[in-house]
């Protein structure tokens, strides 16, 4: 069956439209001494993540907590209060291809979602990055209280779009969520790098 053309964008943030500088963490990581990867180790562990990712705690409330996980490590919760922080005053960097793609996509009348598991910096990330008027809708799993893969998740994405899943372009860097929206009823392309976008310029283009 030959799928109609998509009329509305759905975009990852983090690996896709957003990029983080690894060597940002690990300068952080050799300064206070600590080992290779740990911060992010720590922040990611599901049960740590799971609950600010869907509006539970607050980005700060989760920073804190990882500041108190690393204290035994580091020996002191001054130091690791300061590590996190060093940490998370960088923001990461927008990636200018695929914003020039937003915006290329926009221009041509196509509605274009930012599709995020976030936390409640979200939208002074955006500010941060100036991303604020680049996008129509911002759909964030801290606000929507449920996180990609859920059906739920791409529920409120098309409704935020007001699109219908079939109609929608959903473009992400993880296997997961781009399993769970095709299982929505969207259209998914598992995102690998700019070289994708000849292809997702066609795509929409139908």
């Amino acid at each position: 069956m030959v799928r109609e053309r998509a009329t509305a964008l759905l975009v990852g943030f983090d690996g896709v439209l957003r990029r983080w500088d690894p060597a940002v963490a690990a300068d952080v990581e050799r300064e206070h001494g600590l080992s290779a990867g740990v911060l992010g180790e720590i922040a990611m562990q599901w049960g740590r993540l799971q609950p600010v990712l869907t509006g539970q705690v607050s980005h700060a409330d989760w920073m804190t907590s990882v500041a108190d996980a690393l204290t035994p490590s580091i020996g002191d919760a001054g130091r690791a209060r300061a590590a996190v922080a060093q940490w998370q005053r960088y923001r990461g960097e927008v990636d200018p291809e695929v914003l020039m793609f937003v915006r290329e996509a926009r221009a041509a009348g196509i509605r274009v979602g930012l599709g995020t598991n976030a936390t409640d910096l979200l939208d002074a990330d955006l500010a941060a990055l100036g991303l604020t008027d680049e996008l129509d809708v911002v759909v964030n799993s801290a606000t929507v209280g449920v996180h990609k893969p859920a059906p739920e998740y791409f529920e409120a994405a098309c409704a935020a779009l007001r699109t219908p899943p079939s109609r929608v372009l959903f473009v992400d860097d993880e296997d997961r969520a781009i399993s769970g929206a095709r299982a929505a009823g969207l259209s998914a392309y598992r995102w690998n790098g700019p070289a994708d976008l000849r292809y997702l310029r066609a795509a929409l283009a139908g």
